[in-house]
């Protein structure tokens, strides 16, 4: 991985007003005009500085495409896909490292269509499943802080991302209904930035920046008349679902003793009766508390009280005789970031409700998400007399809006995560972890696309042709979008005739080019890839035009096991039957030939390889025939190829 200094991370396109090692140092100190301008964008409720107070820190000027505040899943998933298209992005997060609730802070495994193992054949694609097997591969060991790397990775291998950890956005100054730069500080190196952006991306969980900015958001649970939701209470309130703090324990070669701290709570088989305690490895989500206070301005309360439950729960594990098999389990790290659920929604131009998730297709679907609409009582754990949730599992996976994930009164400002346009009751399922990935790979890719064209996320919206575009283009990236198939007029593949060596059961050559990168499961599934034996010389696939064509790239879309589970996770239970290597059924090493003006080409050759989704590029060639020969899997007898596109280049 490329190391790279502060300075190196910025592109030469951003303004530096001050940088110690870049100016004299008699200039060094923040001039009076800094300080001014940072006492007029403080926000509305602070107290003007006082002489002797004003903030020794250096101001830094940066102006880019994108700004995305917020570094959990969603934030990363944007930061990335809108590099990837072309926009220059700043990524601000307030804690030392990526990731969120998925972050070796929380440990919180990814979860989201596929509900854990209860619907297989529906894991996301996309940046996330990119990232899962990079893991899976990379990280057998099931380490969290590798985890954190990978993110790490993924975010500062971008040319256009700059990466600013450990810095917090405080302000936002809009002119009209447009944001036109924020404030945020990091006090580690005192830097004070005022970035200046065409679009902004919140993806900060709480909607800090939504809240600077005065977008229109709401806060606790809409009354079931309202939107006609079942699942509603009767009447609103500003109730939420808890925040969690987990732990994990191992096993040593002695019995190990407990003995908990003075404030831990004083746990009894009583407050467990709907509370399940089986093993011990890995915490309990239900350690839940605090969505009967308020979320945010209650955060040190709730995690004084996540803590002390944490400890008398492990308290009764140890000490209650209950559990004599735990003898020898020690606690090795206890979470100090409570993992928070549900805050601020932001409201944009479309609310989603229940019965969208129930119907399941919406016009303008830019993902899926599929988790149950699974909530939680407000009061958690001290709510020993409920079930710690209420869980309705949703026929199909379902589709989310692009006019979910900005806002309705603020231009240029996107939304992603769980802070996205929906009631309380859908929020229930789009709060997980895959899904606020998914939406934040279309959030990011929609922005890209409206700084590419010079429209807002409205016009993009409405505008059916130009969203057309947005859908195929996040098509093209792997994203899962349901009932959406490949169209794109410049994918040359789609005019070819298919050939193949073999053809195994229902897995035809010409599905290749069927416009579809995944079987759809069911009673009757739907199959739409190409599948052959590969044994002796391996398997063949081949495409040809009736005239020679232009070709400058070739993406292939591989099997990478959508049946199975694959997330991180320190359960053991959760990780039985996850694969944490190379998934089997995924072509490993192939060779990509053309044939043309009356001779064979080889174009790409590749070894090792785990990825779902591999794009080759090369100098273009004019061609009548390209064939993909698979020479190996990473174990599994068959070949299996979803997609094969070709480009112009």
């Amino acid at each position: 991985m490329r190391r790279r200094r502060f300075l190196e991370t910025l592109p030469a396109t951003y303004s530096l007003m001050v940088l110690a090692d870049k100016i004299p140092p008699a200039a060094a100190a923040p001039p009076a005009r800094a300080v001014r301008d940072f006492e007029a964008l403080a926000p509305r409720n602070a107290k003007p500085a006082r002489a002797g107070y004003e903030p020794n820190m250096t101001l830094v000027d940066l102006e880019t495409d994108l700004l995305v505040a917020g570094g959990g899943l969603a934030g990363v998933c944007a930061a990335v896909a809108a590099a990837r298209h072309g926009a220059k992005v700043i990524l601000l997060q307030d804690r030392s490292r990526l990731g969120g609730n998925s972050s070796s802070e929380v440990k919180m495994h990814v979860v989201g269509a596929n509900s854990h193992k209860s619907r297989p054949g529906w894991r996301e694609g996309g940046l996330i499943e990119e990232f899962r097997l990079d893991d899976a591969v990379n990280n057998p060991q099931r380490c969290w802080e590798l985890w954190d790397l990978l993110l790490y990775d993924k975010v500062v291998s971008e040319p256009n991302i700059t990466l600013l950890l450990e810095t917090t956005l405080f302000s936002a100054r809009r002119k009209g209904d447009r944001i036109e730069h924020v404030m945020a500080r990091c006090d580690k190196s005192e830097h004070l930035y005022r970035i200046r952006a065409r679009y902004f991306l919140d993806a900060t969980g709480d909607a800090r920046l939504a809240l600077e900015s005065g977008a229109e958001y709401r806060f606790g649970r809409e009354g079931r008349a309202e939107f006609g939701e079942s699942l509603a209470p009767e009447k609103p309130d500003a109730e939420t679902q808890g925040s969690s703090i987990l732990f994990t324990s191992r096993q040593h070669q002695r019995p190990m003793p407990f003995k908990p701290p003075k404030w831990a709570r004083k746990v009894t088989a009583e407050h467990l009766r709907h509370r399940k305690i089986s093993t011990w490895e890995y915490g309990y989500w239900w350690i839940e508390w605090g969505g009967h206070l308020n979320t945010i301005r209650d955060n040190e309360r709730i995690r004084y009280e996540l803590l002390s439950i944490v400890m008398g729960v492990w308290d009764y594990i140890k000490n209650s005789g209950d559990f004599p098999d735990s003898a020898n389990f020690a606690l090795d790290w206890v979470g100090m970031m409570p993992g928070k659920r549900e805050s601020r929604r932001v409201l944009g131009d479309y609310l989603l409700k229940q019965q969208d998730l129930e119907r399941g297709d919406i016009e303008d679907a830019v993902c899926i998400g599929g988790w149950p609409m699974d909530d939680h009582p407000p009061g958690g754990f001290d709510r020993s007399d409920l079930p710690p949730y209420t869980s309705i599992k949703l026929p199909e996976p379902y589709g989310i809006p692009l006019r979910s994930f900005y806002s309705r009164n603020v231009r240029n400002l996107f939304v992603a995560g769980r802070n996205i346009s929906c009631t309380h009751v859908a929020f229930s399922s789009t709060r997980v972890m895959a899904t606020c990935a998914v939406g934040g790979q279309a959030a990011g890719t929609a922005a890209a696309y409206c700084i590419e064209h010079g429209v807002t996320p409205r016009e993009l919206a409405r505008d059916k042709r130009r969203f057309k575009e947005l859908e195929q283009a996040l098509l093209r990236d792997d994203q899962t979008i349901r009932g959406r198939r490949n169209e794109d007029p410049r994918d040359l593949a789609r005019a070819a005739r298919v050939s193949a060596s073999a053809e195994h059961g229902a897995g035809k050559a010409a599905l290749v080019i069927d416009g579809f990168v995944r079987d759809i499961p069911g009673a009757t599934p739907e199959i739409h890839h190409w599948e052959a034996p590969v044994d002796g010389g391996g398997a063949w696939i081949e495409l040809a035009w009736e005239r020679p064509q232009r070709i400058g790239e070739i993406q292939l879309t591989f099997d990478t096991g959508f049946q199975r589970e694959l997330t991180l996770t320190s359960s053991d239970g959760i990780n039985r039957g996850i694969v944490r290597a190379a998934q089997p059924e995924t072509v490993r090493d192939y060779i990509i030939t053309a044939r043309g003006n009356g001779r064979e080409m080889r174009l790409v050759e590749v070894a090792e390889n785990h990825q779902r989704l591999n794009r080759h590029r090369f100098t273009p060639v004019e061609v009548e025939a390209v064939r993909i020969h698979v020479k190996a899997t990473n174990g599994d007898p068959f070949a299996r190829i979803f997609e094969v596109r070709c480009y112009a280049g």
